[in-house]
């Protein structure tokens, strides 16, 4: 799998190399993405401009990278503008992705996605301490 991986204090972006995700490369996707796991990173943005086409195993890649990275608070954006491939990996990941078209959109969404994540956290301890002085 053809990548370049560029690592922030707050995301990792993944510029994807390739038309297709399939064969050996979505099980190359999950071990890279295993690794950002390990190395602190829950927030994933993954370009996908060259990408045109999915397999099944290219699929399950991006649900189980989905799932980590929202179990760890954090979001897997997709960004890609093909609304072919877009309709494709709504339908068979349950309409539970993220599209952006832009990456500069991506980087947004982290930046908002860990400020929501900073005022829920405030909001669980304000309510917490409440809960003590009973």
């Amino acid at each position: 799998m053809n990548f370049t991986i560029e690592k922030t204090e707050r995301y990792a972006l993944i510029r994807l190399a390739e038309a297709t995700l399939d064969g050996d490369m979505p099980a190359t996707f999950e071990t890279l993405n295993r690794n950002l796991f390990r190395e602190g990173y829950s927030n994933i943005i993954v370009d996908m401009e060259p990408v045109q086409s999915i397999d099944t195993a290219g699929v399950t890649a991006i649900r189980k990278v989905n799932r980590q990275c929202t179990s760890e608070e954090g979001l897997l954006i997709l960004v890609t503008d093909n609304d072919d491939l877009i309709g494709f990996l709504d339908t068979a990941s349950g309409n539970d992705l993220t599209f952006l078209p832009t990456v500069e959109e991506a980087i947004d969404a982290v930046f908002i996605n860990e400020l929501e994540n900073d005022f829920r956290s405030e909001d669980d301890d304000e309510y917490n301490a409440g809960m003590d002085r009973d």
